[in-house]
């Protein structure tokens, strides 16, 4: 059995989607599709003591059917400002000094104008941090059909995929007997039931960069994890 997943990339994503990648032998980044604003391909919260901060990337979107993978950054200094907003907000974290480094490198060091590639290089290093040696793909290094469910069931055939793995809110357009007539098993990931861990800035939120989790618990981020 092969078990796939296939998402969309988002910027330093909440661990409920490194919880996906983890439970799956293949992740395929599927940047081939429209660019949405408002959603979190280009931007994620963190906790301060004010509250949550969106940290955004600013993109610039030429026209409604530009693609993911498209999409370019539109200022140049956006990393510096992130980096600097995830030092003053984290630097009294307990396992901030151990991630610090690292860090500071990848948002100092970024240069693609590209936003599918800052979001898959944050998604290695973070994957690097929880553990994480699932494959990573892209749906550009395969061939693509026309059809919402067509293409993701040839893209997991394609994959030598078995099995499918998918958020909860793909129930809505997901046909399961076209997956079924495929022989393709479907899943979906529960987000339900996770427990709180030690957070700076109460109250606790859940619905935030992995990157609390990581710099709150260090190598105990997994056991607050699926």
């Amino acid at each position: 059995m092969k078990k796939i997943a296939i998402l969309q990339s988002n910027y330093i994503p909440w661990k409920g989607y490194f919880d996906i990648i983890k439970q799956v032998d293949e992740f395929i980044f599927y940047d081939d599709v429209q660019y949405t604003k408002n959603d979190w391909r280009n931007r994620n919260k963190i906790k301060t003591s004010s509250g949550p901060l969106w940290l955004t990337i600013p993109v610039r979107q030429e026209n409604l059917a530009q693609k993911i993978n498209e999409t370019k950054v539109s200022q140049d200094n956006w990393a510096e400002k992130h980096w600097k907003s995830i030092s003053l907000n984290y630097s009294k974290a307990p396992f901030y000094n151990l991630y610090k480094e690292r860090l500071e490198l990848f948002f100092m060091e970024m240069k693609s104008p590209y936003l599918s590639e800052i979001n898959r290089s944050a998604i290695e290093l973070l994957n690097s941090f929880l553990g994480i040696k699932t494959a990573l793909t892209s749906s550009a290094d395969y061939k693509l059909i026309e059809g919402k469910n067509e293409r993701l069931i040839d893209l997991i055939l394609q994959a030598g995929g078995t099995h499918y793995l998918s958020g909860p809110s793909a129930k809505d357009y997901i046909s399961q007997d076209l997956f079924k007539e495929a022989g393709i098993e479907i899943s979906w990931i529960d987000y339900s039931g996770y427990i709180e861990y030690p957070q700076l800035f109460p109250p606790f939120v859940h619905a935030v960069s992995v990157l609390d989790l990581i710099l709150n618990t260090g190598p105990d981020s997994k056991k607050y994890m699926k």
